[in-house]
Formats: structure tokens, sequence, C-alpha cells
């Protein structure tokens, strides 16, 4: 099973990024799909998370309205699409696959994850 995020990069304070995180090794439409992120010094933290219906999904309260989940089966990818970036949200940002199908904001019960990509917001 391999996930390999992409799309991170440098943006301004209200600018925005895509990250896609492409899936291979797994029936991708039967698993949940959730971005935790991890900023220098601190502990991971949840972003969202997708369940593999696609119809229920999880945002955490700091991303709320300004960050979108999506997955697109056919292409095997979860999306993060984030606007109205802050500095605070400067991360390493980790994709990962729920096999029981229903995500968490916990990061325990994701069984596979995708090595990160680095998304740094300047003020």
């Amino acid at each position: 099973v391999q996930l390999q995020a992409s799309g991170g990069g440098l943006a301004q304070a209200g600018g925005s990024l895509r990250l896609s995180c492409a899936a291979s090794g797994v029936t991708f439409s039967n698993y949940a799909m959730g971005w935790f992120r991890q900023a220098p010094g601190k502990e991971r933290e949840f972003v969202a998370a997708v369940q593999r219906s696609g119809s229920i999904i999880y945002y955490s309260d700091s991303v709320k309205g300004r960050f979108t989940i999506s997955r697109d089966s056919a292409k095997n990818t979860v999306f993060l699409q984030m606007n109205s970036l802050k500095p605070e949200d400067t991360a390493v940002y980790h994709c990962a696959a729920d096999e029981r199908g229903f995500g968490s904001s916990w990061s325990s019960v994701y069984e596979y994850w995708g090595q990160g990509t680095l998304v740094t917001v300047s003020s």
C-alpha cells in the first residue's frame, strides 16, 4: 500500500493550495481517507477526513470553512483544497487511509500513511 502526497509549497497568507494524495495497492473506494498535519515542535493534528462513501466528512475547528476535502475514486486520489491560508497552517501534511471505511479524528485508526508534503504559509 502506498500513499503519495503532493501539492505542498510556499503560499502567502490568504492564499490557496491544493494537496493531493494518490493511493495505490488498495481498493480505494473501501477506505476512508484523512489528512493530518504536524508543525515543528508540535504534535500531529487532525485536519479533515472523508468516509469511503464520500457523503460524510469531518473537519477540525481550526480549518472548518477554509479547507475542503474531497475524493475521486476514479483517480484513487483524495484532495485537500486549502483556502484563506494562515501562517499557523504551516506544517507537514500527511494523508492516511482507514480500512474500516468510516474515518476519524483519531490518528490511531488509520492503518496506512503517506510520507507528507510541506506547506509553508508566510505572513
